[in-house]
């Protein structure tokens, strides 16, 4: 158990927390002068989405760039019952999908300035590595 507490803790602390509301996520960019990153995903069957974010999010190099550079948006479109999301954040998802990502697209990994102007898109698996794609992200950036 303390294990788990202290992983919990240790995520926490780590900053890397994505923001489920756009709006809310566009304050913060301007405030810090940030970009966003959206990441548009079907955690519960999405085999490509699970890997961007277990290959590339949930890895330390993209953690600390995200840290410093990036507000996370997360824009999950899970099918199972048990993982449906309440009513007003599907709302908020389907809202953001029409602007960012109307193909319908998964996984769909949008980086925009902190006014929300598109910069870069990533459709599907972004096939690299955590450290390529924060270089892809500086590059697209710059």
């Amino acid at each position: 158990m303390k294990i788990l507490s202290i992983l919990f803790l240790s995520f926490l602390i780590s900053g890397n927390s994505w923001v489920l509301d756009f709006q809310q996520a566009e304050n913060q960019a301007k405030e810090s002068h940030k970009l966003i990153l959206i990441s548009f995903s079907g955690s519960d069957w999405c085999g490509p989405c699970i890997r961007t974010h277990k290959e590339i999010f949930e890895k330390q190099a993209f953690i600390d760039y995200a840290d410093k550079n990036l507000v996370l948006v997360k824009a999950d479109f899970p099918r199972l019952k048990k993982n449906q999301l309440p009513e007003d954040q599907l709302k908020k998802n389907n809202e953001l999908a029409v602007k960012y990502n109307p193909e319908g697209d998964f996984p769909l990994t949008v980086l925009t300035d902190e006014e929300g102007k598109v910069i870069k898109e990533w459709k599907g698996f972004p096939d690299c590595s955590s450290d390529e794609f924060v270089k892809k992200i500086q590059d697209a950036a710059h």
